[in-house]
Protein backbone atom coordinates (compact mmCIF):
# COMPACT_ATOMS: atom_id res chain seq x y z
CA UNK A 1 0.00 0.00 0.00
CA UNK A 2 1.19 3.52 -0.80
CA UNK A 3 1.80 5.63 2.30
CA UNK A 4 0.16 9.05 2.09
CA UNK A 5 2.04 12.02 3.56
CA UNK A 6 0.11 15.17 4.42
CA UNK A 7 0.04 18.21 6.65
CA UNK A 8 -2.81 20.33 7.94
CA UNK A 9 -5.84 21.79 6.22
CA UNK A 10 -5.37 25.27 4.67
CA UNK A 11 -1.84 24.23 3.67
CA UNK A 12 0.93 26.80 3.87
CA UNK A 13 4.47 26.37 2.56
CA UNK A 14 5.58 23.99 5.33
CA UNK A 15 2.43 21.83 4.98
CA UNK A 16 2.95 21.73 1.20
CA UNK A 17 6.73 21.36 1.05
CA UNK A 18 7.25 18.96 3.95
CA UNK A 19 4.96 16.24 2.52
CA UNK A 20 6.95 16.43 -0.74
CA UNK A 21 10.23 16.28 1.18
CA UNK A 22 9.12 13.25 3.19
CA UNK A 23 7.70 11.58 0.07
CA UNK A 24 11.19 11.81 -1.43
CA UNK A 25 12.81 10.44 1.72
CA UNK A 26 10.44 7.49 2.10
CA UNK A 27 10.78 6.56 -1.56
CA UNK A 28 14.56 6.98 -1.33
CA UNK A 29 14.66 4.56 1.61
CA UNK A 30 12.35 1.96 0.09
CA UNK A 31 8.80 2.90 1.13
CA UNK A 32 6.25 3.68 -1.57
CA UNK A 33 4.96 7.12 -0.58
CA UNK A 34 2.84 9.89 -2.04
CA UNK A 35 2.45 13.49 -0.86
CA UNK A 36 -1.10 14.84 -0.80
CA UNK A 37 -2.77 18.05 0.38
CA UNK A 38 -5.88 18.69 2.47
CA UNK A 39 -6.89 21.80 0.54
CA UNK A 40 -5.69 24.45 -1.86
CA UNK A 41 -2.25 25.77 -0.87
CA UNK A 42 -1.69 29.48 -0.35
CA UNK A 43 -0.03 31.62 -3.01
CA UNK A 44 3.42 31.37 -1.45
CA UNK A 45 3.29 27.57 -1.33
CA UNK A 46 2.19 27.43 -4.97
CA UNK A 47 5.05 29.76 -5.93
CA UNK A 48 7.59 27.62 -4.05
CA UNK A 49 6.42 24.36 -5.64
CA UNK A 50 6.68 25.82 -9.14
CA UNK A 51 10.03 27.48 -8.39
CA UNK A 52 11.60 24.14 -7.48
CA UNK A 53 9.97 22.10 -10.24
CA UNK A 54 7.17 20.29 -8.39
CA UNK A 55 3.58 19.83 -9.43
CA UNK A 56 1.22 20.54 -6.57
CA UNK A 57 0.15 17.29 -4.88
CA UNK A 58 -3.35 15.90 -5.25
CA UNK A 59 -5.95 17.29 -2.87
CA UNK A 60 -7.85 14.67 -0.87
CA UNK A 61 -11.08 15.08 1.10
CA UNK A 62 -10.62 12.20 3.54
CA UNK A 63 -8.66 9.01 4.16
CA UNK A 64 -9.98 5.45 3.96
CA UNK A 65 -9.99 2.97 6.80
CA UNK A 66 -6.52 1.42 7.29
CA UNK A 67 -4.88 3.83 4.83
CA UNK A 68 -1.20 4.05 5.73
CA UNK A 69 -0.21 7.66 6.33
CA UNK A 70 2.34 10.00 7.87
CA UNK A 71 1.17 13.27 9.41
CA UNK A 72 3.48 16.28 9.22
CA UNK A 73 3.29 19.85 10.55
CA UNK A 74 0.33 19.16 12.85
CA UNK A 75 -1.02 16.68 15.38
CA UNK A 76 -4.41 18.36 15.78
CA UNK A 77 -7.41 16.21 14.71
CA UNK A 78 -9.36 19.39 13.87
CA UNK A 79 -6.83 20.09 11.10
CA UNK A 80 -6.87 16.56 9.70
CA UNK A 81 -9.26 14.35 7.68
CA UNK A 82 -12.49 13.39 9.42
CA UNK A 83 -11.57 9.67 9.37
CA UNK A 84 -8.00 10.12 10.58
CA UNK A 85 -8.56 7.78 13.54
CA UNK A 86 -9.72 5.09 11.12
CA UNK A 87 -6.52 5.36 9.08
CA UNK A 88 -3.24 3.61 9.87
CA UNK A 89 -1.16 6.54 11.11
CA UNK A 90 2.45 5.38 11.12
CA UNK A 91 4.32 8.53 12.12
CA UNK A 92 3.90 12.16 13.16
CA UNK A 93 6.55 14.80 12.52
CA UNK A 94 5.63 18.16 13.98
CA UNK A 95 6.76 21.34 15.74
CA UNK A 96 3.49 22.38 17.41
CA UNK A 97 2.25 21.68 20.91
CA UNK A 98 0.69 18.26 21.55
CA UNK A 99 -3.09 18.58 21.23
CA UNK A 100 -4.33 15.03 21.78
CA UNK A 101 -7.28 13.16 20.31
CA UNK A 102 -5.51 11.02 17.73
CA UNK A 103 -5.92 7.24 18.01
CA UNK A 104 -3.59 4.87 16.17
CA UNK A 105 -3.68 1.20 15.17
CA UNK A 106 -0.48 0.47 17.05
CA UNK A 107 2.75 2.05 18.29
CA UNK A 108 4.06 4.77 15.97
CA UNK A 109 7.06 7.06 15.55
CA UNK A 110 6.32 10.53 16.94
CA UNK A 111 8.78 13.40 16.67
CA UNK A 112 7.70 16.79 18.00
CA UNK A 113 10.48 19.30 18.56
CA UNK A 114 10.54 23.00 19.52
CA UNK A 115 11.95 24.15 16.19
CA UNK A 116 10.49 26.72 13.80
CA UNK A 117 9.87 24.35 10.92
CA UNK A 118 8.89 20.74 10.26
CA UNK A 119 11.41 20.56 7.41
CA UNK A 120 14.24 21.30 9.85
CA UNK A 121 13.23 18.28 11.91
CA UNK A 122 13.05 16.15 8.78
CA UNK A 123 16.63 17.01 7.84
CA UNK A 124 17.84 15.64 11.16
CA UNK A 125 15.66 12.51 10.90
CA UNK A 126 17.13 11.77 7.45
CA UNK A 127 20.58 11.37 9.00
CA UNK A 128 23.13 10.36 6.33
CA UNK A 129 20.42 10.22 3.65
CA UNK A 130 20.18 14.04 3.72
CA UNK A 131 23.41 14.13 1.70
CA UNK A 132 21.49 12.58 -1.21
CA UNK A 133 18.78 15.24 -1.39
CA UNK A 134 18.41 16.63 -4.93
CA UNK A 135 18.41 20.39 -5.39
CA UNK A 136 14.62 20.51 -5.66
CA UNK A 137 14.21 18.95 -2.22
CA UNK A 138 16.86 21.26 -0.78
CA UNK A 139 14.98 24.19 -2.28
CA UNK A 140 11.71 23.07 -0.71
CA UNK A 141 13.43 22.65 2.65
CA UNK A 142 14.98 26.11 2.47
CA UNK A 143 11.63 27.60 1.46
CA UNK A 144 9.79 25.96 4.35
CA UNK A 145 12.29 27.37 6.84
CA UNK A 146 12.22 30.89 5.39
CA UNK A 147 8.43 30.82 5.36
CA UNK A 148 7.91 29.55 8.90
CA UNK A 149 10.56 31.90 10.35
CA UNK A 150 9.40 34.88 8.24
CA UNK A 151 12.97 35.27 7.06
CA UNK A 152 14.27 34.74 10.63
CA UNK A 153 12.07 37.54 12.01
CA UNK A 154 9.70 35.22 13.87
CA UNK A 155 10.39 34.55 17.57
CA UNK A 156 10.03 30.84 16.76
CA UNK A 157 13.36 30.93 14.87
CA UNK A 158 16.10 28.80 16.40
CA UNK A 159 19.82 28.60 15.69
CA UNK A 160 19.20 25.13 14.24
CA UNK A 161 16.72 26.46 11.68
CA UNK A 162 18.97 29.35 10.73
CA UNK A 163 22.10 27.22 10.39
CA UNK A 164 20.36 24.68 8.16
CA UNK A 165 18.82 27.38 5.95
CA UNK A 166 22.20 29.06 5.58
CA UNK A 167 23.85 25.79 4.58
CA UNK A 168 21.09 24.94 2.09
CA UNK A 169 21.24 28.40 0.52
CA UNK A 170 25.01 28.07 0.14
CA UNK A 171 24.62 24.65 -1.52
CA UNK A 172 22.06 26.08 -3.94
CA UNK A 173 23.84 29.36 -4.59
CA UNK A 174 20.76 31.26 -3.37
CA UNK A 175 20.70 34.76 -1.86
CA UNK A 176 18.38 34.05 1.07
CA UNK A 177 17.21 37.63 1.55
CA UNK A 178 16.33 38.13 -2.11
CA UNK A 179 14.63 34.75 -2.33
CA UNK A 180 12.63 35.34 0.86
CA UNK A 181 11.46 38.66 -0.60
CA UNK A 182 10.20 36.79 -3.68
CA UNK A 183 8.33 34.33 -1.49
CA UNK A 184 6.73 37.04 0.64
CA UNK A 185 5.70 38.98 -2.46
CA UNK A 186 3.93 35.85 -3.71
CA UNK A 187 2.26 35.41 -0.32
CA UNK A 188 1.09 39.04 -0.35
CA UNK A 189 -0.67 38.72 -3.70
CA UNK A 190 -4.14 37.93 -2.36
CA UNK A 191 -6.30 40.22 -4.47
CA UNK A 192 -7.88 37.30 -6.35
CA UNK A 193 -9.24 35.64 -3.20
CA UNK A 194 -12.69 36.11 -1.72
CA UNK A 195 -13.09 37.31 1.86
CA UNK A 196 -13.95 33.80 3.06
CA UNK A 197 -10.92 32.36 1.25
CA UNK A 198 -8.65 34.93 2.90
CA UNK A 199 -10.06 34.16 6.33
CA UNK A 200 -9.50 30.42 5.88
CA UNK A 201 -6.20 30.68 3.98
CA UNK A 202 -3.96 30.28 7.03
CA UNK A 203 -6.14 29.47 9.99
CA UNK A 204 -6.48 27.08 12.89
CA UNK A 205 -9.37 26.24 15.20
CA UNK A 206 -8.70 26.82 18.89
CA UNK A 207 -10.95 26.77 21.94
CA UNK A 208 -10.50 29.08 24.94
CA UNK A 209 -12.63 28.48 28.04
CA UNK A 210 -15.50 27.07 25.98
CA UNK A 211 -15.33 29.67 23.20
CA UNK A 212 -14.35 28.26 19.81
CA UNK A 213 -12.22 30.51 17.60
CA UNK A 214 -10.96 30.33 14.06
CA UNK A 215 -7.59 32.02 14.48
CA UNK A 216 -6.52 33.33 11.09
CA UNK A 217 -3.23 34.95 10.12
CA UNK A 218 -2.31 36.82 6.94
CA UNK A 219 1.45 37.29 6.74
CA UNK A 220 2.24 39.98 4.19
CA UNK A 221 4.64 42.68 3.06
CA UNK A 222 1.62 44.68 1.81
CA UNK A 223 -0.80 44.85 4.77
CA UNK A 224 -2.80 47.61 3.11
CA UNK A 225 -4.20 45.06 0.62
CA UNK A 226 -6.22 43.05 3.19
CA UNK A 227 -6.75 46.02 5.54
CA UNK A 228 -8.39 48.01 2.75
CA UNK A 229 -10.99 45.21 2.76
CA UNK A 230 -11.49 45.16 6.53
CA UNK A 231 -15.19 46.10 6.45
CA UNK A 232 -16.14 43.29 4.08
CA UNK A 233 -13.79 40.86 5.83
CA UNK A 234 -15.40 41.53 9.20
CA UNK A 235 -18.86 41.14 7.68
CA UNK A 236 -17.74 37.73 6.36
CA UNK A 237 -16.62 36.64 9.84
CA UNK A 238 -20.22 35.81 10.72
CA UNK A 239 -20.73 33.56 7.70
CA UNK A 240 -17.40 31.77 8.12
CA UNK A 241 -18.00 31.22 11.84
CA UNK A 242 -21.44 29.76 11.21
CA UNK A 243 -20.26 27.50 8.37
CA UNK A 244 -17.23 26.28 10.31
CA UNK A 245 -19.00 25.73 13.62
CA UNK A 246 -16.99 28.25 15.64
CA UNK A 247 -18.11 31.16 17.80
CA UNK A 248 -15.81 33.84 16.43
CA UNK A 249 -13.09 34.59 13.89
CA UNK A 250 -9.87 36.29 14.95
CA UNK A 251 -7.97 37.73 11.97
CA UNK A 252 -4.41 38.99 12.47
CA UNK A 253 -2.74 40.79 9.55
CA UNK A 254 0.99 40.36 10.18
CA UNK A 255 3.24 43.01 8.66
CA UNK A 256 6.47 41.11 7.99
CA UNK A 257 8.51 44.29 7.48
CA UNK A 258 7.28 46.28 10.49
CA UNK A 259 7.14 43.14 12.64
CA UNK A 260 3.67 43.81 14.02
CA UNK A 261 0.15 42.48 13.70
CA UNK A 262 -3.14 44.29 13.19
CA UNK A 263 -6.16 42.54 14.71
CA UNK A 264 -9.57 43.27 13.19
CA UNK A 265 -12.07 44.07 15.94
CA UNK A 266 -15.70 43.60 14.82
CA UNK A 267 -17.36 43.39 18.25
CA UNK A 268 -16.98 43.54 22.02
CA UNK A 269 -15.94 39.88 22.29
CA UNK A 270 -12.88 40.43 20.10
CA UNK A 271 -12.20 43.76 21.83
CA UNK A 272 -12.09 41.90 25.13
CA UNK A 273 -9.79 39.26 23.65
CA UNK A 274 -7.38 41.99 22.47
CA UNK A 275 -7.36 43.72 25.84
CA UNK A 276 -7.08 40.61 28.00
CA UNK A 277 -4.69 38.68 25.76
CA UNK A 278 -2.30 41.39 24.63
CA UNK A 279 -2.84 44.28 27.03
CA UNK A 280 -4.04 46.40 24.12
CA UNK A 281 -6.13 49.55 24.28
CA UNK A 282 -8.85 49.30 21.64
CA UNK A 283 -10.65 52.39 20.38
CA UNK A 284 -11.77 51.38 16.89
CA UNK A 285 -12.29 48.37 14.65
CA UNK A 286 -8.59 47.55 14.43
CA UNK A 287 -5.72 47.44 16.91
CA UNK A 288 -1.98 47.25 16.19
CA UNK A 289 -0.02 44.74 18.27
CA UNK A 290 3.72 45.60 18.09
CA UNK A 291 6.08 42.64 17.92
CA UNK A 292 3.34 40.06 17.42
CA UNK A 293 4.49 37.75 14.59
CA UNK A 294 3.80 34.15 15.58
CA UNK A 295 0.41 32.49 16.04
CA UNK A 296 2.08 29.44 17.57
CA UNK A 297 4.28 31.24 20.10
CA UNK A 298 2.65 34.63 20.72
CA UNK A 299 -1.04 34.48 19.78
CA UNK A 300 -2.48 31.06 20.66
CA UNK A 301 -0.74 30.70 24.07
CA UNK A 302 -1.93 34.16 25.18
CA UNK A 303 -5.60 34.01 24.12
CA UNK A 304 -8.03 34.90 26.91
CA UNK A 305 -11.76 35.66 26.85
Amino acid sequence: MTTLVFGHKSPDTDSTGSPLIWEWFLNHTGTDAKAVLLGDPNTEAAFVAERWGFALPEIIADVADDQACVIVDTNNPAELPANINGADVQAIIDHHKLVGGLETKGPIDITIRPLACTATIMHDLMSEHAAHMPDGIKGLMLSCILSDTLGFRSPTTTDVDKALATALAADLGIDMTAYADEMFAAKSDVSAFSDAELIRMDSKEYEVDGTKFRVSVLETTAPNIPLDRKDSLMESFKTVAKEDGVDEVLLFVVDIIKEEATLLVPNDLVKGVAEKSFGASVSGDTVVLPGIMSRKKQIIPNLKV
